[in-house]
């Protein structure tokens, strides 16, 4: 669920929030997001706001890595911390203080596991996490040339760098297949320990 909270009279909260476009207007980046405004437990307004993105705003990923405002794609889940002096043009613009993504896209899922398999093929990879020879407690990750890959410092690596025995956390496409073990998209894959 989108919310909205207000943090102090300078800064505004939303969590949630999905990001609409993206574009840039003379060296600045811009990041046009919606989000509801909450009463207790329901919606009771959605708010559609353009943050200004400065060199004070700072971007960080699902893993807590800095990223660029050029990583911000559309269809995005974020939190985004921003100023409550906005302008009165439709949609208000306000400076942004922090973004952190939350999900790849709306509807992916994320989950972590500990890595069987590792298999470099192609243009395309696969990941096998789970439990050894047990395949109904496995998943396999396809790893393609999109999917984000990461070490526990947030460097990004080649999928060679990943090894069996190795803890990741995976955000993945929320379909996956009906085989023995199911199989689906990875969007981003870190390693957590190992």
């Amino acid at each position: 669920m989108k919310t909205i909270s207000v943090l102090n009279k300078d800064d505004v909260m939303a969590e949630n929030a999905l990001i609409e476009d993206t574009f840039t207007r003379n060296r600045t980046g811009f990041v046009t997001i919606s989000y509801g405004i909450r009463d207790r437990n329901r919606i009771i307004q959605m708010q559609v706001v353009t943050l200004v993105i400065g060199n004070h705003t700072r971007i960080q990923d699902q893993f807590g890595n800095r990223i660029g405002f050029r990583d911000l794609k559309i269809g995005m889940v974020i939190n985004a911390r921003f100023s409550s002096d906005m302008t009165k043009s439709n949609p208000p613009q306000a400076r942004a203080f922090s973004i952190v993504i939350i999900k790849e896209n709306k509807s992916s899922l994320i989950e972590e596991g500990t890595v069987i398999n590792v298999d470099v093929s192609g243009n395309f990879g696969y990941i096998l996490t789970g439990i050894p020879n047990n395949p109904r407690r496995q998943m396999r990750y396809v790893i393609s040339n999109s999917t984000k890959l990461r070490d526990r410092r947030g460097n990004r690596i080649t999928l060679r760098a990943i090894r069996p025995g190795q803890t990741v956390r995976i955000e993945r496409e929320s379909f996956q297949t009906t085989s023995i073990p199911p199989q689906t998209s990875a969007l981003s894959v870190q390693i957590i320990s190992g």
